[in-house]
């Protein structure tokens, strides 16, 4: 019996972008009927819309599914955290990591949620200094934390595969609030994402 993956997307909308994509690959000079790329259309269609589910969701709501009543007030840190967004200037990839940290004002999160928020804003056409900020104004905003710490490291696919063509280039962005602002903390959370703790 022939392997079936169950799918769940808009029809509507995934047979808009389809016929989109079809097009798009006749008008580069293929043929979008041929056998290697009758599913193609479809496929990316579906890609599409996962790659940019963020639109969909609520960093807020995420946040506020598991917060919890703590007295801790010291750096809480997430690092290495994997992303992967579309710039939207060329709709190429950019990828990286991303390191959080936080100091909570009477609630931590769950930790598994800081790495969802990142998705959230991630999956989305993005250019990183915005993703940078959305990050950290959305943990800002939910958790109200004594401060907030944000880095991103990513290669972006924009100058690797085209225009410069520097493959060994990559872009680090930060954001800081409340006591990240003061120099000697900022430097702990530095320090500590730039460890090997194992």
């Amino acid at each position: 019996m022939a392997y079936k993956k169950k799918d769940f997307y808009d029809e509507e909308v995934t047979s808009s972008i389809s016929e989109m994509f079809s097009g798009m690959i006749n008008t580069l000079g293929e043929d979008a009927s041929r056998e290697g790329l009758v599913k193609t259309p479809e496929r990316a269609a579906k890609a599409m819309q996962f790659l940019t589910q963020g639109y969909q969701q609520d960093a807020g709501a995420i946040l506020k599914s598991a917060l919890f009543k703590e007295d801790y007030n010291e750096m809480v840190v997430v690092k290495d955290i994997e992303l992967y967004s579309l710039c939207e200037h060329h709709l190429l990839p950019f990828f990286g990591k991303a390191h959080v940290a936080y100091i909570p004002n009477g609630y931590v999160v769950g930790l598994s949620k800081i790495p969802r928020v990142i998705d959230v804003f991630a999956r989305r056409l993005q250019v990183q200094e915005r993703l940078t900020h959305e990050i950290l104004h959305a943990i800002d905003g939910t958790l109200k934390p004594h401060g907030v710490a944000v880095v991103i490291e990513a290669a972006h696919m924009c100058m690797m595969m085209r225009g410069v063509q520097k493959q060994n280039s990559s872009t680090t962005t930060s954001a800081f609030t409340g006591a990240f602002c003061n120099i000697e903390t900022r430097n702990e959370f530095l320090s500590l994402i730039s460890a090997k703790l194992r």
